[in-house]
C-alpha cells in the first residue's frame, strides 16, 4: 500500500486541482475520497467549535491524525487538543494528544464513522469520540477506550437527540445541540 500511497501523493502534489472539493483520508491502508461536506454538516461543526472555549482548547478542522499501529491517517471533522498538549510543526497530530474527535455523518460515511473510525480512535486512545448524525438527529458520545486494533472500542456510550445537551466532561462543557439541523428528507 505504501507504493500506491506514494503514487497518489505524487499525483496530488503535481495536480492538486484534480482533487479540489474532495476530502482524502488513509483508512486502514485504503485511500478514501469523499465529496466535500454540505452546508448542514459545516454548520454543525461551526456550532460545536463556537461552544468550545478557545482560551483552553485548540479546535482544528482538516487536521490529519497519526494512530500508532494503524495504517491510517484519518482527518476528523473536528480535532480538539488542550493548549500545550502538543506543539510543533507537521501534518500529523498524535491521536494520544487529542481530547475529543468529532465526525458528522454524511450520506456515505455512516459505516466509516460508526464502525471503522470508532475502532481506530479507540485503538489510538482518544478519550472522547463524538458522532453527530444529522440523518438520525442524534449525537453519540463514546468515552473510555479499551482494546487494540480492529477489536478496540469504547466502554461508555451516551446517545442524545438533537435539542438535548451533550455533556462533554473531557472539555468541561455541555454542548447545546438545539441549533443542529437535519439533512433534507429527515425529520427531527
Amino acid at each position: 500500500m505504501t507504493a500506491v500511497y506514494e503514487r497518489m501523493n505524487a499525483v496530488f502534489l503535481e495536480h492538486p486541482e484534480i482533487f479540489e472539493g474532495f476530502k482524502i483520508e488513509l483508512l486502514r491502508g485504503n485511500i478514501v475520497m469523499m465529496a466535500g461536506p454540505d452546508r448542514v454538516h459545516n454548520m454543525i461543526v461551526e456550532s460545536v467549535v463556537d461552544q468550545i472555549p478557545r482560551d483552553h482548547w485548540h479546535r482544528m478542522q482538516t487536521q490529519d491524525l497519526a494512530i500508532p499501529g494503524e495504517d491510517s491517517e484519518p482527518q476528523p471533522d473536528l480535532v480538539v487538543i488542550e493548549r500545550g498538549a502538543f506543539e510543533g510543526p507537521g501534518r500529523l497530530i498524535p491521536a494520544a494528544a487529542t481530547t475529543l474527535l468529532m465526525e458528522v455523518v454524511s450520506k456515505y460515511s455512516a459505516h466509516t464513522d460508526y464502525r471503522i473510525k470508532r475502532a481506530m480512535y479507540a485503538a489510538g486512545r482518544v478519550p472522547a469520540y463524538l458522532v453527530v448524525d444529522p440523518f438520525a438527529a442524534k449525537c453519540l458520545l463514546l468515552t473510555n477506550p479499551v482494546g487494540v486494533g480492529e477489536e478496540a472500542d469504547y466502554r461508555t456510550e451516551q446517545t442524545s437527540k438533537f435539542g438535548e445537551p451533550v455533556p462533554l466532561g473531557t472539555l468541561g462543557v455541555s454542548l447545546d445541540t438545539s441549533e443542529f439541523q437535519t439533512m433534507p428528507g429527515t425529520t427531527r
